[in-house]
């Protein structure tokens, strides 16, 4: 069988935390919740636990031993470095890429890691990108939104052609979406559970419709937790395509034909969500993915499920695709 990638599975540092919480608010904050762990917070709603695995890679070794992952593709997770001005946001960008640039020179057998940049401030992030790329980066990370912006927006095209240029993977990861006050998402800790699958659907929805993925043909979107919740909503999105002039305005093709561009991975925690990622986005189309560190991560889990498809899906869902869309 072919060796485990793991291209979502996160890592910080506590130089990070130290920044966001130093200049993140007034939006962003670190506090204890009752179990008195630490917990990110965005206008006071807690949504991203921070674990031990975070910061150790020793432990993320050793985890991925007992889990069977060969190769974990790191990145820093929400709310990323979207936060501060400038200059706060390329040196939370600088710092981490460093962090896991030495997290594989101590395990070049094992890590690989996403290039963080401060999306903002294009110019910056251009230029972050490349001394990235030749520190060792072999994708890029972004979220559904830049701190409440479209990832369509003007503003950062100079970011995805270059992006485009490079051949690299962008790994689009949610985050906390716009109008969480209006939408009541602290109580139950609504944002993870459900507030990050909204996130990253509207996001890869609106690429599809404003006609992204013409502009960029050759660029190759990871949209993180199985797509959100893209693969059930498929036929309705065609159905709009079909009836709706608007949806019309800037596409030629049905939006399921997008779909067969974009990868997935397999954050989805159960086998019948795997199946429907693998039937409408394509066995090609599909990688291994855990989400750990998080509190709800299951890099065994995540494996176990990968490994109950049919033999070829298998093979390449754990490793073939991503050896193929990364070069590794």
């Amino acid at each position: 069988m072919k060796n485990v990638i793991d291209v979502h599975t996160h890592m910080l540092s506590n130089e990070w935390v130290d920044l966001l919480q130093a200049h993140g608010g007034p939006r962003y904050s670190v506090m204890p919740i009752k179990t008195g762990q630490r917990v990110v917070h965005l206008h006071g709603a807690p949504f991203m636990t921070l674990t031990e695995g975070m910061f150790d890679y020793d432990l993320r070794v050793r985890s991925m031993n007992q889990a069977r992952v060969d190769l974990a593709v790191v990145s820093l997770t929400c709310p990323n470095v979207f936060w501060g001005g400038a200059e706060i946001s390329t040196r939370a960008a600088r710092l981490m890429n460093d962090d896991m640039a030495q997290g594989q020179r101590a395990h070049p057998d094992r890590i690989r890691w996403f290039a963080a940049l401060p999306w903002q401030y294009p110019e910056a992030a251009v230029a972050e990108l490349e001394r990235a790329v030749a520190a060792g980066a072999v994708g890029v990370m972004v979220l559904g939104n830049i701190a409440g912006s479209e990832l369509t927006d003007p503003l950062f095209a100079p970011i995805w052609r270059e992006i485009e240029r490079r051949a690299l993977p962008v790994l689009l990861h949610p985050t906390a979406p716009p109008g969480l006050s209006e939408m009541n998402m602290v109580p139950y800790n609504l944002v993870a559970s459900t507030g990050f699958l909204f996130d990253t659907t509207l996001a890869v929805v609106r690429m599809i419709f404003d006609g992204f993925f013409d502009r960029y043909p050759d660029l190759k979107l990871i949209a993180s937790h199985g797509g959100g919740t893209l693969p059930y909503i498929i036929g309705r999105l065609d159905q709009c395509y079909d009836n709706m002039p608007a949806c019309r305005e800037k596409i030629a093709q049905k939006p399921s034909a997008y779909l067969r561009r974009i990868y997935l991975d397999s954050v989805v925690y159960s086998q019948e969500a795997l199946e429907l990622c693998v039937t409408t986005a394509g066995e090609e189309n599909l990688l291994y993915g855990s989400d750990y560190p998080h509190n709800i991560g299951d890099m065994a889990g995540c494996l176990a499920r990968v490994d109950a498809l049919p033999a070829a899906r298998r093979d390449k869902a754990r490793g073939g695709n991503a050896e193929r869309i990364f070069r590794l």
